[in-house]
């Protein structure tokens, strides 16, 4: 099974960053996700309630993003797709997380597999 649900471009604001003047003020940064459901598609009956509900996803990347003050989005990038693996019916996803803070550049980015440990 290869059924998967993709988020793209979801643009969050946290403090990150190395030196502390960096983490001082909220920057942005945008999310591309991908992960796989537990449950395949052909399984869902039509039935929302059966579904991984991206809206959520999308409020809990935020949730657990915003408070955070980590200095490498490597960190940052693993523990949100360790935390989304553990809220959500999914048995394995990727993480993209774009940073904006390199003039001579448009982005740079981290992308994190990850699965759960358990089902």
């Amino acid at each position: 099974m290869d059924d998967q649900i993709h988020i793209e471009q979801l643009e969050v604001f946290a403090h990150i960053g190395v030196p502390d003047e960096e983490r001082a003020a909220a920057q942005k940064l945008t999310f591309n996700l991908t992960f796989w459901p537990v449950r395949p598609m052909d399984d869902l009956n039509d039935e929302v309630g059966r579904a991984v509900n991206y809206a959520a996803v999308c409020a809990e990347v935020r949730k657990f993003v915003e408070p955070r003050s980590d200095k490498l989005v490597e960190t940052l990038s693993n523990a949100l797709a360790f935390h989304l693996l553990e809220v959500f019916e999914i048995r394995r996803i990727t993480v993209e997380l774009r940073k904006y803070i390199l003039p001579e550049v448009e982005f740079v980015s981290v992308i994190v597999t990850r699965e759960r440990l358990r089902n």
